[in-house]
């Protein structure tokens, strides 16, 4: 009988330990929202190819913790309807331990109560600042903020002698966004708006509110939005004549934009944007370069197409989920936030992140260049 129970603890004590391999061999699940089609594919087109090129390069480093992880991606066709049903999924069904993206503004802020009541972190690639201000605790963003691009244009425009200028911004979340903060600065940064026009982002003609503009005196045009609707702008400008200065907003950062604008028509446009889409002119000792280089050539050896901004946003948020999991020694979600929240003075591709209690962005001025299009590429202003 002794020997019976010395043999059943024996059995018990295999299957404890090899359900505990099992359980400590079970994937890291991440969850991704991209809007891979739609409207907005050109944002969440490089976002998911980016997401699960680095799931590969993290696997084949030795994952995190000594598991492998899997970045679990749902589509939300450019739907912020879909995006909620996608979040529900990912927390309920998939029980991901954090999630990355979505794409968009609207998006983003039809789940931030969802993660908020579930207490799973969100790095959304998305730009608005009203995702993280006021700041919700789940909610975290990579690109820069709005307000920071504002600022560069405006500075921008009044060393070229600019002060009169009219605003036309997409009717969206992410255009409603950009024309409060390019309201709100006007003023502080001596700038007058002279006309503020609004458009719909699948309009496909500009033409009314671009004539205008044009009696109104304004020296340049700012437009906020993101494809079509800015590429549409940039075409019945030059249809129309309007040789004003055109300024675009970091929300067409991207090769795609100057393929639907046309190069003719896109020549010229300048607007503030990271420093990936001008990896080649950025100084050998900058923090970023080592990283830009390397993220540049491997995206474009693997998918033979030209990165964009939106593939980097992708590529800072599983970096720093990732990171955030490394500096924690854990991968519960409640940890994994607390971990983000401490994270300092982290180089990606889009700048530098700092984070605080305060301040779920953790970026920067200096995570912006101003760009100029020219002759179908980028030149990166001094």
């Amino acid at each position: 009988m002794k020997g019976m129970k010395l043999f059943s603890a024996a059995l018990l004590g295999g299957a404890l330990l090899f359900g505990g391999v099992a359980i400590a061999s079970e994937p890291i699940k991440i969850g991704a929202i991209f809007s891979v089609t739609g409207p907005a594919a050109f944002l969440g087109e490089p976002e998911r190819n980016t997401a699960k090129m680095l799931e590969e390069e993290i696997n084949k480093a030795g994952g995190l913790l000594g598991r492998k992880i899997e970045v679990v991606v749902y589509d939300d066709e450019s739907d912020p309807t879909k995006a909620v049903t996608a979040v529900d999924r990912l927390i309920k069904k998939d029980k991901v331990v954090a999630i990355i993206g979505p794409s968009t503004t609207g998006s983003t802020l039809a789940i931030a109560s969802k993660v908020e009541e579930a207490k799973v972190p969100l790095v959304s690639c998305a730009a608005a600042i009203d995702i993280v201000l006021p700041v919700r605790k789940f909610v975290f963003k990579t690109p820069q903020s709005d307000l920071l691009a504002v600022k560069h244009i405006y500075r921008h425009a009044k060393k070229n002698g600019i002060s009169k200028v009219a605003i036309l911004t997409a009717s969206d979340a992410f255009g409603s966004a950009g024309r409060k903060e390019l309201k709100e600065l006007a003023g502080k940064s001596e700038m007058t708006i002279v006309s503020d026009e609004v458009f719909g982002p699948k309009d496909t003609d500009m033409n009314a509110q671009l004539t205008k503009i044009k009696g109104t005196g304004a020296q340049a045009i700012i437009c906020w939005g993101t494809n079509p609707g800015p590429a549409v702008i940039a075409r019945n400008r030059k249809q129309l004549g309007i040789t004003m200065p055109l300024y675009m907003s970091h929300g067409v950062a991207s090769n795609k934009f100057i393929e639907l604008a046309g190069k003719e028509n896109a020549e010229g446009i300048v607007l503030p944007a990271g420093r990936l889409v001008v990896d080649e002119q950025v100084a050998a000792n900058h923090p970023q370069k080592k990283l830009l280089t390397s993220y540049v050539k491997d995206y474009e050896t693997r998918f033979k197409v030209p990165v964009s901004s939106f593939g980097g946003y992708s590529w800072d948020a599983l970096s720093l989920v990732a990171q955030a999991i490394r500096a924690g020694k854990s991968a519960e979600s409640a940890a994994i936030r607390d971990s983000l929240e401490k994270t300092k003075g982290y180089v990606g591709t889009t700048g530098e992140f700092t984070f605080t209690p305060a301040d779920h962005n953790g970026l920067t001025e200096e995570a912006f260049v101003m760009v100029k299009i020219t002759k179908g590429g980028w030149e990166m202003l001094k």
